[in-house]
């Protein structure tokens, strides 16, 4: 339950009136308030955490030097928990930096399949603000916490109505910078293997691509070509199965060079490739457009990017911290990704 004025007057037996004038700091009303009576309005809202007014927060020249973080996804115990690892150790390392303390927000229920940081018994007040992680987050969500002047800082970039402070990877710079690359090899046949929205991360990906091969082929998992084999092989995973439908089409399209968003994906793309007797690179390049989101059961060391994901949480950590002492920063920051080299990317045969 969400503490209120009306809640702060009955624990410091005072009237709602003067916990209004306390917060608002009213010269004129507040002088005629017994200081005794003043420091024991102050002293509730010190120890319940009730921070809601940006006001009361600057009367009270001090915080609790706790952030909150909170996952769209749960990341513990999950076979995401490699993913968001590096994320987590950033915003970690910063915090213990700058002496501030960490409140992983674990009571979120599940509503319709997605979690939500706003419920009922929600403790976003107990810290001075929060992270957010996620592949999605709900922009009413966001919204919301724009509206209630909550400070937050969102690890990636979001789309939203109304602007919000995020720290996010320039997923559109990295991909179309490893697509100018593969058709400079001599690629000419080229396509894009992913949802390519949804997420904003899948959107900027695919932009980046668009932005070097505008004609060339996207395909979605999961999306079937007539008289393509219905399986892998026996007992093979279903993510496996869908990606050899997707190899197909890349066969019958005669493409040369595959960029996928999720090395998981990617890798799971070569093996089929590999099945069937094809050589990666020799006769399919496989790119692939970030890190895994799943474990990885090889150690290929495929040509693409590296998302700055440990320097996107200390970043996220920083912008949050500016935001809290009033400090001017940009409010929305993308970093580089890595390129890695690889050897998965190679000219296509015979050039």
């Amino acid at each position: 339950m969400r503490l209120t004025q009306r809640d702060i007057a009955r624990l410091a037996r005072v009237s709602q009136t003067t916990v209004s004038l306390v917060l608002n700091n009213r010269s004129d009303a507040s002088a005629r308030i017994p200081a005794e009576t003043r420091d024991r309005v102050l002293k509730v809202i010190r120890e319940t955490g009730y921070v809601a007014d940006p006001l009361a927060r600057r009367l009270l020249q001090q915080r609790n030097q706790i952030l909150g973080v909170f996952t769209y996804e749960s990341v513990f115990p999950s076979a995401s928990a490699d993913f968001y690892h590096p994320f987590l150790s950033g915003i970690e390392q910063c915090a213990e930096e700058r002496g501030c303390d960490l409140l992983l927000f674990t009571s979120a229920p599940v509503t319709d399949g997605r979690r939500r940081i706003f419920h009922e018994n929600n403790r976003l007040r107990l810290a001075d603000g929060a992270l957010l992680l996620g592949r999605r987050i709900p922009a009413e969500e966001l919204t919301r916490l724009v509206a209630e002047n909550y400070p937050f800082v969102s690890v990636g970039r979001r789309d939203t109505p109304e602007p919000v402070p995020y720290v996010g990877a320039d997923y559109v710079t990295a991909t179309a910078t490893v697509t100018a690359k593969a058709l400079a090899l001599g690629h000419e046949r080229v396509a894009f293997v992913g949802p390519g929205e949804g997420a904003e991360s899948s959107a900027d990906r695919l932009l980046g691509f668009r932005r070097i091969a505008p004609r060339g082929l996207h395909i979605a998992p999961g999306e079937r070509a007539a008289g393509s084999p219905a399986d892998a092989g026996p007992g093979a995973p279903a993510a496996d199965r869908g990606l050899s439908d997707v190899l197909t089409r890349l066969l019958d399209a005669d493409v040369t060079a595959v960029f996928v968003e999720d090395l998981a994906d990617a890798d799971a793309l070569a093996a089929a490739a590999r099945t069937r007797g094809l050589r990666v690179p020799g006769d399919l390049s496989v790119v692939a457009l970030g890190d895994a989101s799943r474990p990885v059961p090889s150690d290929v060391d495929y040509s693409g990017f590296h998302i700055p994901r440990k320097e996107m949480g200390r970043q996220a950590v920083g912008l949050l911290e500016a935001i809290l002492s009033g400090e001017t920063a940009a409010p929305q920051q993308l970093l580089p990704c890595e390129l890695v080299e690889g050897s998965t990317l190679a000219a296509p045969e015979g050039l």
